[in-house]
């Protein structure tokens, strides 16, 4: 299935190919643009000559892989925080899934189990967790028995996050709709100031 989530098809292409690259990405989806994050496998991969295994960066050096976030350019805003994270998200897939990104999901039977798997990984809160179960389902077919329960809003029609984008127009309705929920956020926030 194509994905459409960074502007270059070499790296969406890793995405659709690599269930490890695509969860890295949704890892590194938060507090850049999503089409950075997303390719911030891409782009590690290229760093590591060619190879992006869970194994490999489990057992580096960490300041070895913190120096590969850095860049430049930097694959993250908080390339040694978002290393670190990296790499626990990496120890926790070999210790727990034989390094094996697929089977977070491959093994699921239900989509709470799934939810649950992607929940206990590092960087991995309940609205991630939600969406990455959204994404699996939408644009990769992945679609356990509960799923759209666990997904919640993101599991409906529409354009409501990463999990929506099917190419440029629904990057742009997604974009969208996050810039008018930041807003209302901060709409509300400003209204409950004493």
């Amino acid at each position: 299935m194509a994905l459409y989530l960074t502007g270059d098809p070499e790296a969406d292409q890793l995405l659709a190919d690599d269930p490890f690259a695509l969860l890295l990405g949704m890892l590194l989806d938060q507090q850049v643009p999503m089409e950075k994050a997303f390719r911030g496998p891409y782009d590690l991969k290229e760093r590591m000559g060619g190879r992006l295994e869970a194994g490999e960066i489990a057992s580096m050096d960490g300041e070895a892989l913190a120096a590969l976030f850095r860049g430049p350019p930097a694959l993250h805003r908080y390339p040694r925080s978002m290393a670190g994270r990296t790499q626990d998200m990496c120890r926790m897939l070999v210790e727990r899934f034989a390094g094996d990104a697929a089977s977070v999901w491959a093994g699921a039977t239900t989509g709470q189990e799934l939810w649950a798997n992607l929940k206990a990984l590092p960087g991995f809160g309940d609205q991630k967790a939600r969406i990455f179960t959204a994404l699996l389902a939408k644009r990769m077919g992945i679609t356990p028995p509960g799923w759209d329960d666990v997904a919640g809003p993101y599991g409906r029609p529409g354009h409501f996050s990463v999990a929506d984008i099917d190419g440029p127009e629904a990057l742009v309705a997604v974009r969208r709709h996050k810039k008018e929920m930041k807003a209302a956020a901060k709409a509300a926030k400003v209204n409950a100031a004493p």
